[in-house]
Formats: structure tokens, sequence, C-alpha cells
């Protein structure tokens, strides 16, 4: 199915509320938060897109947080973006655990790392970072401890600081094969 037609048919099954764009052959619907279960739910038993791929969120500071989830259709051999925003006061969007098992632990893991809720989950447990972690570490006002300590752009490697550098000789740079070291040539 092309883009083209793929947005066709979002429109039937979706109606003319949702924001529908392409890029690339990519087709992205913006759902409202209220019927984002609705809408999944919707593509998933209308149009096919029975795999669930990915869900993650991005964070768009003053704006909000996305949350983006990506299905994709075995049999039709298309895929699909579903977005909806949530603000920053109000950082929850309602469970997929529902429509698609597997959406549980990438909802547990958004929920960590962005701080977003995610109302009608079964258990929102944490899951990667560990006991008494504070703070949520994809969020881009989240400070990076080790920017602090050493600044931007650090070292490249273990002890390759820009102090480490000063206080050391330089490496003697080596040459491409072929060519002769400066003071050689005849």
């Amino acid at each position: 199915m092309t883009s083209d037609e793929l947005t066709l048919r979002l429109r039937e099954v979706l109606g003319d509320e949702m924001r529908v764009a392409s890029s690339y052959e990519v087709v992205t619907v913006d759902v409202p938060r209220p019927g984002w279960v609705a809408a999944v739910t919707a593509v998933r038993d209308l149009l096919g897109l029975t795999l669930f791929d990915l869900l993650t969120a991005v964070d768009e500071l003053d704006a909000g947080f996305d949350v983006v989830l990506r299905l994709w259709s075995p049999g039709g051999r298309f895929g699909l973006l579903l977005r909806t925003r949530c603000p920053r006061d109000d950082a929850r969007v309602p469970s997929l655990a529902g429509v698609f098992g597997g959406a549980g632990w990438h909802e547990r893991q958004v929920g960590e790392m962005f701080g977003i809720a995610f109302d009608g989950h079964p258990g929102m447990s944490p899951l990667l970072l560990p006991d008494g972690f504070e703070g949520h570490p994809l969020r881009k006002e989240f400070v990076l401890a080790a920017r602090v300590a050493k600044p931007w752009p650090g070292a490249k490697e273990p002890g390759e600081s820009d102090l480490d550098l000063a206080a050391a000789p330089p490496r003697r740079k080596n040459l491409p094969p072929g060519v002769p070291r400066p003071g050689t040539w005849p």
C-alpha cells in the first residue's frame, strides 16, 4: 500500500479530525490524547496493523512530550507511526497494554526514562535504572553528571582529556604507506 493509499484509508477509519502527514514514504498520524487507545485499536483491527514494533517518547521541551508508536502490517507490508502529545505539567497518556501485550514493557521504559505516566497500566514498576535513582535521564533538562565533571567534548579515550594532552608529548603521526617522511626527500 502506498503512502497516499494509506492516508486515504486512515481518513476513512479515523475521520478527518486526525492530522495525517507523509514524509519519505512514512505516514504519521497525530492523535489527540483522549482518542489514543481508540485510534490504535481502530488501525489494528481495520487496517491490519497487528505488529507492535516500538513505543517511545520525544522530549519537545515547552511543547511537552510526543509519545510515538510504530505499527506494522505483516500481510500488507506497510507501516505507520502514531503520535500523541502530552504537556509537561500533565505528562500522562492512556495505556496501550490492553491493546498490545508488548506495549507494557515499552510503557515502563518510557515512564522511567521520561517520567510519563500511563493511565491503566497494570504495573509501572522500575525496569532499567538502579534502585534509588532520581530523575528521568532522557528528559532534556536532565544534567549528565559526566559533563559536569569534565567539559564537553570530553576525553576521546581514557587519558586523553585536554589536561592530559597538554602535559604529555604529542604522539608521532603516521603517514600513509608509500609517503616519505619529511626531510628524507632527495
